[in-house]
């Protein structure tokens, strides 16, 4: 099963989460002016030689700009999480999303395109339709990732880093549905992970916010892993996949030109 933490922007974090047993390490690309960020591309390469893989979230969309950014990172996974819907939970337009992994996909054959599906809250009103946002990118996405919509997110344009739990229901049913491997995201910390996987069954777990450093007000610091919490979460996924009878030949997600 996977465990892979965002937010991870230096090399020496990427060692102690390597260190710790994670297999995917996920970053973020925040403007075209870091699209040639050198402490990444090191990290991507430390990754690379411990034999896990990379994930990165560029916040802009630019082709162009992405092509190359691409080119330099040499990244495994690119992670697309836009904002799949308006503030209502009302699905925008997937078209010029699901033609724009097309291109990705053609150009890049190599690499695995991850899409962030939306899921709201249990409970939650209005109730986002999550099963058919990602039927339009299942043709063209290798994995799906869940994670939490609220219609106002904390990065305008963008789902995540919200720290709040989505409906697990959901998410299970998402992963009955989809031939896609799905990593479960979404306020998932050490203290809900394990009853989580149990729960939704997924291909593997993700965690940002809820393994983040606190300040004095006790809020999630960004880009700050405290990596006793990221320890305790690595465990209790383990515990889960135990419990599933899963054994870590699930991590691998086969890349398009494996075969």
């Amino acid at each position: 099963m996977i465990i892979q933490i965002y937010e991870i922007q230096t090399p020496w974090e990427a060692e102690k989460c390597l260190e710790l047993g994670v297999d995917h390490l996920g970053s973020v690309i925040l403007s075209p002016q870091h699209c040639q960020d050198q402490e990444i591309r090191t990290l991507i390469r430390i990754t690379h030689e411990a034999g896990k893989k990379n994930s990165l979230i560029f916040l802009f969309d630019n082709e162009d700009t992405l092509y190359k950014a691409i080119d330099y990172y040499q990244p495994d996974i690119i992670h697309f999480c836009e904002s799949l819907t308006d503030h209502r939970g009302i699905p925008i337009d997937p078209e010029p999303l699901v033609e724009r992994q097309e291109r990705i996909k053609r150009r890049f054959p190599e690499l695995t395109i991850m899409r962030s599906i939306p899921i709201a809250p249990t409970g939650r009103s209005p109730v986002v339709p999550s099963l058919s946002i990602a039927r339009s990118f299942e043709a063209v996405s290798d994995m799906f990732l869940t994670d939490t919509w609220l219609g106002h997110e904390p990065v305008g344009g963008y789902i995540g880093i919200t720290g709040r739990t989505l409906d697990w229901d959901v998410a299970a049913r998402l992963v009955e549905q989809t031939h896609l491997p799905v990593i479960l995201a979404g306020g998932l910390s050490p203290e809900n992970v394990f009853e989580a996987i149990v729960k939704v069954k997924p291909a593997g777990a993700d965690s940002c916010t809820r393994t983040n450093q606190l300040n004095r007000h006790g809020k999630p610091i960004r880009f700050k892993k405290d990596f006793k919490r990221v320890r305790e979460f690595v465990q209790e996924v383990r515990r889960a996949e135990a419990v599933l009878g899963r054994g870590p030949q699930s991590a691998h997600i086969e890349k398009p030109g494996d075969h």
